[in-house]
């Protein structure tokens, strides 16, 4: 006795069971990410100008100058974020710039920290209140940048271990925001970049001496503040991918002209996440495609039925 016809191809894909696909998600995404870690490789990077732009900004400065950073996020986007913040840490050190750490938002204030801490922790260049401080969270949103533009002092009289900052050496000299010689925000929202280039970086503009301003964004802030690139910013790292671009720009650096020096995994997240993500988007394509395929076949099998 002969069995069943067989369906046509398209038919049979039509009716697929969804845990097929879900399965062929899992390891689209588990495949890259076990070739990463065994292997260490990652996926080459092009950096956009937007990129290449916020890693200038660092690069050019002379040793000794003053980088105010923002860590305006919390831990439900360090996902995104994190990376950038470890690498903008990580060039600000290989310049030897002096970092002032601070945050907008409230759960951002152990993340300044452990941050500062896991990259220039060995670093004896790095003496706390000399080439590095704290000054951690101050609430008011945009009023804190407000008044940071005024009187420094007033806005942070003390660190984050409270200590007052007329005692701290390396506060000598910073009466505004404007003192500083860039500024780096590192956002996931409200209060963030949007409110540091209206408060802070847009009353300079036409001074003797604007602000610069650079950032690093979740990929939902990001288009809000592309129309203020290139003249308000001077870069802008726009979420996970614009990490990895900017990662490896810095990880370049770092290597020199040796290209075969080993670059501690720390220093690769964003780069070391984007081959899982190539293949998902990959994989979400395809399905896409072959949906579409699928509906336009049956809609024309029913127009001629």
């Amino acid at each position: 006795m002969s069995g069943a016809p067989a369906k046509p191809l398209l038919q049979r894909l039509d009716g697929i069971d969804r845990r097929w696909i879900f399965l062929l998600m899992a390891l689209a995404v588990a495949g890259p990410i076990l070739w990463v870690g065994v292997t260490g490789k990652t996926f080459p990077e092009t950096p956009t100008p937007a990129v290449r732009g916020a890693f200038d900004a660092i690069d050019r400065l002379p040793e000794g100058s003053r980088v105010l950073i923002s860590f305006d996020f919390d831990p439900a986007s360090a996902g995104e974020l994190q990376p950038m913040a470890t690498a903008f840490v990580h060039h600000c050190a290989m310049r030897r710039l002096r970092i002032y750490g601070m945050t907008l938002w409230a759960p951002g204030s152990p993340i300044i920290g452990a941050t500062l801490n896991d990259v220039i922790a060995d670093d004896p260049w790095y003496r706390y209140g000399e080439t590095w401080v704290d000054l951690g969270f101050q609430s008011g949103n945009e009023g804190v940048i407000k008044q940071m533009g005024a009187d420094m002092a007033q806005t942070y009289p003390n660190d984050s271990r409270g200590t007052p900052v007329a005692r701290i050496p390396m506060m000598q000299g910073v009466a505004r925001s404007s003192d500083f010689d860039l500024l780096i925000s590192i956002s996931a929202g409200y209060p963030g970049s949007k409110e540091w280039v209206q408060y802070a970086v847009s009353p300079t503009l036409t001074s003797e001496k604007p602000l610069p301003f650079i950032t690093g964004t979740t990929g939902v802030q990001t288009p809000q503040l592309i129309p203020y690139y290139p003249h308000q910013m001077a870069g802008i790292l726009g979420a996970i991918k614009g990490a990895a671009e900017y990662e490896t720009l810095v990880n370049d650096a770092a290597r020199g002209t040796d290209a075969s020096k080993p670059v501690p995994a720390k220093y690769q997240e964003a780069q070391r996440r984007m081959a899982p993500q190539l293949f998902a988007h990959v994989l979400m394509v395809g399905l896409i495609l072959v949906g579409n395929v699928i509906f336009l076949f049956g809609r024309g099998k029913g127009a001629r039925a």
